[in-house]
């Protein structure tokens, strides 16, 4: 607080205060008060004013300063009004008090929210960890069927257990960190796993794959990592082209190690690309295609910024589209 706040603050008090003081110098001087001494009177009224209005501004920004400090110092900031002191004052003591039930109200809603938000994530993670077992099983059963339909069925199975995992991540997504672990992994591993894991979409969809230079490492976690690898993966396969072809390739800086997936699809609309990594976007593509849910590009996006990824999307229309995967260095990264 400054004293040009305190001062507009305290306007009106200060004018009614000044014109009671000059009220009462007339008053006593039509009664005949001698002006020396009502000099003397209006000099010392002064004074006591002055004083009073430098103390009590004096008193009032030392308070905010140390409320302040408190703020500042406090990780949980919604517990403010559970660590101050109360203040002077009846009313401002009722205010606080008013204040203070208020926070407690809001801390409680809070929490219970926060906790039918763990309850709902944990139902989901069970739900999937339950539902991959009458896929495997659905897998086995296409094993005694013929090829044409048997290649048919695996692709749809494949398809929903991709739905299936996005549903796991997203569910994860907003506390990764208890499932997440950083280590040095080689590259091509995460690539080789990425790619087994949608064989049969890739398949499916008559894809070709190419890799270059990927003999070489990054500190990631592997199982996200492979993740967001698969997103790309699946988007190069259903905005495929006529002959499709994803290339995978790695490019090694002084502080980063690059992963480009580049494949020659029909490419995104120049005026949407600014909005691909938001969350439900699907595009023009996504409406034509159908079956797209706006959701695996918003899911790499925000899984890459808790691994520390970056993550850069070039694409031209027609020509096909390359997302670029920037691992940081072991040094570059900060403690998870």
């Amino acid at each position: 607080m400054t004293l040009r706040e305190f001062l507009s603050d305290r306007l009106g008090r200060i004018a009614l205060q000044l014109i009671c003081a000059g009220l009462s110098a007339l008053f006593l001087f039509a009664t005949g008060t001698q002006l020396g001494v009502l000099v003397i009177l209006l000099i010392g009224l002064l004074l006591v004013f002055l004083i009073v209005n430098m103390l009590d501004f004096f008193r009032q920004r030392t308070r905010l300063l140390e409320l302040e400090t408190i703020w500042q110092g406090l990780d949980r900031k919604y517990l403010f009004a559970e660590c101050v002191s109360q203040p002077k004052g009846i009313y401002k003591r009722r205010l606080f008090d008013l204040t203070r039930r208020a926070s407690r109200a809001m801390t409680s809603a809070v929490s219970d929210a926060q906790a039918s938000q763990r309850e709902y994530r944990e139902y989901v993670e069970q739900w999937v960890h339950e539902i991959k077992a009458p896929i495997t099983a659905a897998r086995l059963i296409c094993r005694e069927l013929d090829g044409k339909t048997r290649r048919k069925l695996t692709a749809e199975l494949a398809q929903i257990e991709a739905h299936v995992e996005r549903a796991l991540f997203y569910a994860r997504a907003d506390n990764p960190q208890q499932d997440c672990l950083l280590w040095q992994i080689d590259l091509e591993k995460i690539v080789s796993q990425a790619i087994e894991n949608h064989r049969s979409l890739l398949i499916q969809s008559g894809v070709r794959i190419e890799t270059e230079k990927l003999d070489c490492t990054v500190y990631t976690d592997e199982k996200w990592a492979v993740f967001i690898l698969g997103q790309l993966l699946q988007n190069a396969a259903r905005y495929r082209g006529t002959e499709p072809l994803i290339t995978l390739s790695a490019k090694q800086l002084a502080h980063q190690t690059w992963l480009i997936v580049k494949d020659n699809g029909i490419g995104i609309p120049a005026h949407e690309l600014p909005r691909v990594f938001d969350r439900g976007f699907t595009g023009s593509n996504g409406r034509i295609r159908g079956g797209s849910t706006g959701m695996g590009l918003y899911l790499c996006r925000k899984l890459a910024g808790f691994l520390e990824l970056g993550l850069d999307i070039a694409s031209e229309e027609g020509k096909g589209t390359a997302v670029t995967l920037m691992f940081p260095a072991k040094k570059k990264l900060t403690e998870l």
